[in-house]
């Protein structure tokens, strides 16, 4: 009944502020029940069942249930917009705990201890006095939530806070100072806690849930009623009710949304000055900032806040400037403590808080909890992640809670387990080795990249459908043409879809040579029209087209994919394959694309053709360096380029070994496909699924036994075992490292390879692709020449046979390893003490070699090995 008022009322801040009065102490108001229902306009059947609910008790209603009926009575657009999510109590406490009453508690034991030393001896009036300064100064901390919503924080800490008060009122009556406290002057209230909210329905509420608290503990705690008046005006939230105040934004302007002062230069908003900091601020990703919030909000967010990289999501604006007050000169902030999804750990948010962690002037994390479920809260829960943040300054050690076990998360009663590690906690969230240190090596430059960002899904066509609107019999089209594959098509089945691929051509040249594929992508990715000849819109109301893109880039060459790649495209030139894994997947899989086929943006790729790459990054090293480092979806990790890929340092293994290697990769990937092109049903999720229980020993359905045997995932199983054991060889490691052993020696490895790099010695991947492209830049930084360099690359270099007969088989080898294409003079250079000296003996094995069909020749002078994707 009380949603269905709220929602009747208009937005008018004086009707919702009486309305919040009005139930805040429903007694108070008995007495004219009909004049205060007429002045809020009800009807006669309402004021019927408002009537009824003032004989209720509400003494004991959670305040909480506001926030629950605010959150449904937002659209869900709005909702979605905000990132607004109600906030479990369970959470609120357990952050209020954290951030305030582990501060006060820790105060009031003080306290007490130098009161009793006073009362032994016998000074009862210094025993008083300590008692009532610390009464007095817990009526006068004060609170702020910058996203305060309905104000569940608020209430929660009220209410912790009420309770550590009625300790401290027990001993004051011990002690006898009842008659100099004057309890109704002098009490933890409303006036204390303080709120930022941009939604003004939420700020009545949020103001309506502190004073319903308050008065909940009051008839708790003592007899009769507050002294009067019994509600008081305070505007500590929303700083006098301001509409549309913005807790990180004030002036410019934003899509619709009124800020302080719109028409003043874009800045960050004064914060009141408070002692606490703590909430849940919206739940949004940095990529969603500018499509949810409007480009001109974007503009002036990241204009007020230049030191912010502008892929971090919002809640770091909320981060960043309570680390900055808590550091600030004179401040009297202690401890500030948020709810974020555990976005927070991944690399871009990471960067905010690694500039006050490790600051002149430096913060601390105290408590953590890096992923979090959702529990039954929101009709969305099941898709959100939580993590939680408590931070002080200086530099101290934490608590880290990892979940451990979590089950009936969609219940009332959900149980959630956690493992406590203590320690430094490092930007990741992590206690003890701080993996963020090891930084991108030379080594693997310009080789990974995401796959292209079609920003238009008419792009996307069958094969059928490309001979229906006839663009085959265009000369030249077929080059335009290639075969598509995003990350489903990985993980399930390939949907055979082609992607026209424009890249590299004018419009004009489009228009003059392909006018049918000029006019259809103008149709279905120019304006993105509909059946009905109308631009197609978004859920947020938004035109699809790229005409109306944001972006100026996207919108000027919308014939393009909006990210092609410009980097990749020629890393992959020369290759017959590459890798590829999926960015965001439950199991962690590497696998060989033929390079005809385009990759979609959610695909990771490598521009790498040697299988013995495929095998390290399929290893449990690469594994265990990959979760260590990996954000999260959900509960699916995130391979991040960054992290994940550029400061990882491969092995550096002997000529034989690295055989091994490639073997263990070539047989990985061709059983894999065998398999899938055997039995239409299998997917590469559905193998891994079953392998990871046959790896845990649990018992299998039939249906799961089926896809045992048919997927031969008995030998799948040997095949990662073997690639385990060959990757840990490789590195001249122990085989029984543990996996905290195995992420201490890659963070070793990687400073030590660093320090190589900048003393010119750098281990190419693809020496043959990677080199050309480094010489300028070497050339100015090193000042060593190419040779020095090519020669420090690999130690173990084989020397080049004196037997004639043995020395095909020798090249064969050094062209397998480098795993690109390579001319005959830089082939030769991979022999110790080669180069020049052996060229055209070496240029006379690889045409023989060509010749045979033992490798394949290019047009351009170049050798590659044969191989099959």
């Amino acid at each position: 009944m009380l949603h269905d008022l709220w929602g009747k009322m208009d937005n008018a801040d004086h009707n919702q502020r009486y309305f919040s009065y009005f139930c805040a102490d429903v007694r108070h108001f008995n007495g004219n029940l009909y004049r205060n229902a007429r002045i809020l306009e009800l009807s006669g059947e309402e004021i019927g069942e408002l009537a009824a609910a003032a004989k209720h008790n509400w003494i004991d209603v959670d305040p909480a249930i506001f926030g629950t009926l605010l959150e449904q009575a937002l659209d869900p657009t709005e909702r979605r917009k905000l990132g607004a999510h109600y906030t479990p109590r369970a959470y609120v406490e357990r952050l209020v705990e954290r951030t305030i009453l582990d501060v006060l508690r820790d105060e009031w034991r003080a306290v007490l201890k130098k009161a009793e030393d006073a009362r032994e001896c016998a000074d009862e009036r210094k025993a008083l006095a300590l008692v009532q300064a610390f009464h007095r100064r817990l009526c006068t901390t004060t609170v702020l939530d910058p996203a305060c919503g309905t104000g569940n924080f608020l209430y929660v800490a009220l209410e912790m806070m009420t309770k550590l008060e009625g300790e401290g009122l027990e001993t004051l009556a011990g002690l006898g100072g009842n008659e100099v406290l004057g309890l109704d002057d002098e009490t933890v209230s409303p006036r204390q806690f303080f709120g930022l909210e941009k939604n003004p329905r939420a700020a009545a509420i949020a103001e309506l849930v502190v004073w319903i608290g308050y008065l909940q503990q009051h008839y708790r705690t003592r007899t009769g009623h507050p002294k009067e008046p019994i509600l008081r005006t305070l505007d500590t939230i929303n700083f006098g009710r301001r509409t549309g105040y913005d807790a990180v934004l004030a002036g410019g302007c934003g899509d619709g949304i009124a800020l302080a002062e719109s028409d003043a230069e874009p800045r960050r908003p004064e914060w009141p000055e408070v002692e606490f900091i703590i909430g849940n601020p919206p739940f949004l990703g940095g990529k969603d900032i500018r499509a949810r919030l409007g480009a001109d909000y974007a503009q002036a967010l990241w204009h007020a806040h230049p030191q912010i990289n502008r892929s971090a999501d919002l809640v770091m604006y909320w981060w960043d400037r309570a680390a900055e007050l808590l550091t600030r000169k004179g401040t009297k902030l202690k401890r500030f403590g948020f709810v974020t999804t555990n976005s927070i750990s991944q690399v871009f948010q990471r960067r905010v808080m690694e500039r006050h962690l490790n600051a002149d002037k430096p913060v601390s994390i105290l408590f953590a909890i890096p992923d979090h479920p959702w529990t039954k809260a929101t009709k969305d829960a099941a898709s959100v992640r939580i993590a939680m943040t408590v931070v002080e300054k200086g530099t101290r050690e934490g608590q880290l809670y990892t979940v451990s076990h979590e089950q009936g998360l969609t219940s009332d009663t959900p149980t959630i387990d956690c493992i406590v590690r203590n320690g430094v906690i490092n930007a990741d969230l992590s206690v003890g080795l701080e993996l963020t240190r090891a930084g991108a090596l030379k080594a693997q430059t310009g080789l990974c990249s995401r796959g292209v960002q079609l920003m238009g899904a008419g792009f996307i066509v069958d094969a059928s459908r490309l001979e229906q609107l006839g663009f085959g019999s265009r000369l030249g089209f077929d080059d335009y043409v290639r075969p598509y594959r995003n990350g489903k098509d990985l993980t399930d089945r390939p949907r055979n879809k082609m992607v026209i691929d424009l890249f590299g051509l004018s419009a004009q040249e489009v228009r003059t040579r392909f006018p049918e594929i000029y006019q259809y992508l103008t149709e279905r990715v120019r304006y993105d029209l509909g059946a009905d000849g109308k631009p197609k819109t978004d859920k947020d109301g938004r035109r699809t087209g790229r005409e109306w893109n944001n972006r100026a880039s996207y919108r000027e060459t919308w014939w393009s994919f909006g990210e092609p790649r410009r980097n990749l495209r020629p890393a992959l030139e020369g290759l017959e394959r590459y890798i590829v894994t999926v960015e965001t997947a439950k199991h962690r899989v590497f696998q060989f694309l033929d390079t005809s086929i385009l990759p979609d943006n959610r695909l990771v790729c490598f521009a790498t053709q040697d299988a013995a790459h495929l095998t390290v990054l399929s290893s449990r090293v690469h594994l265990i360096w990959v979760q260590a480092n990996s954000g999260l979806l959900e509960d699916r990790p995130i391979y991040t380029k960054s992290r994940c890929f550029d400061p990882f340092p491969f092995p550096d293994p002997s000529f034989v070994l690295r055989q091994h290697l490639r073997s263990a990769g070539e047989e990985l990937d061709a059983l894999r496909k065998r398999v899938l092109d055997e039995h239409a049903d299998l997917t590469l999720t559905g193998l891994y699924n079953v392998l990871e229980k046959v790896k845990a020993g649990a018992a299998l359905s039939a249906r799961e036994e089926a896809v045992k045997q048919r997927g031969y995932v008995l030998i799948l199983k040997d095949l990662q075992e073997t690639i385990d054991r060959l990757t840990v060889a490789a590195y001249g490691w122990p085989q029984d490292l543990s996996d905290h052993d195995v992420l201490t020696r890659l963070v070793t490895l990687n400073a030590e390879r660093a320090r190589d790099e900048a003393e010119g010695r750098v281990r190419w991947l693809r020496p043959d692709y990677q080199m050309p492209r480094a010489k300028i830049l070497v050339a100015k930084t090193q000042e060593l020449p190419l040779e020095a360099i090519v020669i420090s690359i690999d130690r173990g270099k084989p020397v080049f046979p004196r037997d004639r007969h043995e020395q095909p088989l020798a090249v064969e080898a050094v062209l397998a390893a480098s795993g690109g294409a390579l001319d005959a003079l830089a082939v030769a250079r991979l022999f110790k003490g080669g180069g020049a000296r052996i060229e055209p003996r070496v240029a006379q094995i690889l045409l023989t070699l060509a010749r045979y069909g033992h490798i394949s020749a290019l047009p351009d002078g170049r050798f590659v090995m044969r191989l099959v994707a």
